[in-house]
């Protein structure tokens, strides 16, 4: 029996789409982006375009207004919508509004879904994820916000949050907090949804970053806020998916997130590949184009390859996903690899830009020191890499090979 690679023709049909999408309304639109005004002028006009061209939630089903598309088309229209900072904007298929989204579709009960679920399906509020604190980072578990049940009514809040993305654009958050200390280490934490602003939930700056920063950065949904969570009151019926969930429930759409940012990766590493063919085609340094240099050949030879080692990463991932499949090993890998591939693809081209590369006449500059974060968000390398070769190791102790917990099992 042979193996099909071929994408079936539905598949490829809804990529072109969004790919034209892209290089015809989202690219260009960039240009138009100078302030608060601006920003929500362009993106309704692309809003209204995309829906009008039935380009809208790519990754919810067709019940809830969505394309209805399964992991593999939803992983090929992603990988283009990264080409712009507009093309998931446009197309509400942002994070973290997505994967909240998925959420609700998933836990939230029929009053959630009619109060937060379809503003938020309709492109008329932004929501944020408020998990991460100081005292724990990468370990959710270690978590010290508190939710102490007042009576049957009402839950009261304390505690604080960091970078929590998103939050100064955000009408909506999603705050996990421990509700049970005594229970099992992973059931302890439940979550909520609060409605901003809040007294209660209080930004207290937007955490200054190596990333560039400009007018529309946190607008846009670019800054990570700090929080103050100081005796904050939750109706009882804001709870999502019942006490005891929110980590299994924030696991969940963390291992969405960390696949979505992947294929935005490809497609900006894609871009900016592509800008720097353009580039090296038309540059011409001691009467040689930089294109026709051996040593240039090779560094577009190695971002090619990175490209076509992520892209069989992403759609093996998704071929997983659509059959129901145990991932998260390759999540966990792809996580990794997708964040480095990305920061070398940039930084090579920058390289072959020159000075060029270093200004902000090209978008760049600003990628590179944005992508950067990526080694870090949905948990920093190490902890991925902790998790692989914990699995590498058990495979080896339980059948006296890898093999299982390094591709042998690709199908």
């Amino acid at each position: 029996m042979s193996i099909d690679f071929e994408i079936p023709p539905e598949a490829q049909a809804v990529r072109e789409r969004v790919r034209q999408w892209v290089k015809d309304e989202c690219i260009p639109a960039e240009a138009r982006l100078v302030d608060k005004e601006s920003y929500k002028t362009v993106l309704a006009e692309l809003r209204a375009k995309a829906r009008a061209q039935g380009l809208w939630l790519p990754f919810a089903p067709k019940e809830y207004g969505g394309m209805g598309l399964g992991p593999l088309a939803n992983a090929l229209v992603q990988m283009e919508l990264g080409m712009s900072h507009l093309g998931a904007l446009s197309m509400n298929s942002q994070g973290p509004d997505d994967a909240t989204i998925l959420t609700l579709i998933a836990h939230g009960t029929d009053f959630q879904k009619e109060k937060f679920l379809k503003p938020l399906l309709n492109g008329e509020k932004r929501v944020c994820y408020s998990m991460t604190e100081k005292a724990s980072g990468a370990d959710a578990t270690g978590m010290r916000t508190t939710a102490i049940k007042d009576g049957n009514e009402n839950y009261v809040l304390n505690g604080e949050k960091w970078f929590s993305s998103a939050a100064s654009a955000a009408d909506l958050a999603l705050v996990m907090a421990r509700t049970d200390p005594d229970a099992p280490r992973h059931q302890q934490f439940s979550t909520f949804i609060v409605e901003l602003p809040n007294p209660g939930y209080r930004i207290k700056r937007d955490i200054p970053t190596m990333a560039a920063e400009g007018p529309l950065s946190h607008i846009m949904g670019g800054g990570h806020s700090e929080i103050e969570i100081k005796d904050l009151v939750i109706p009882a019926e804001n709870l999502v998916g019942g006490e005891g969930r929110g980590f299994d429930m924030g696991q969940h759409r963390l291992a969405y997130g960390r696949l979505r940012h992947g294929m935005h990766n490809v497609a900006m590493a894609q871009r900016a590949l592509d800008m720097a063919a353009a580039h090296i085609s038309q540059r011409e340094t001691f009467g040689k184009k930089l294109a026709e240099r051996q040593a240039v050949q090779f560094m577009m030879a190695e971002c090619a390859t990175q490209l076509y080692i992520s892209r069989l990463m992403l759609l093996h991932i998704a071929y997983k996903a659509e059959k129901g499949l145990d991932m998260r090993q390759e999540n966990s890998i792809a996580k990794v690899y997708l964040a480095h591939m990305v920061h070398h693809v940039v930084d090579t081209a920058i390289q072959l830009h020159g000075a060029l590369g270093y200004s902000r006449d090209t978008p760049l500059a600003a990628w590179y020191t944005h992508i950067r974060s990526q080694r870090l968000v949905d948990g920093p390398d190490e902890v991925h890499r902790w998790t692989v070769g914990r699995n590498v190791m058990k495979a080896f102790q339980k059948d006296g090979t890898t093999a299982m917990a390094a591709g042998g099992d690709l199908l």
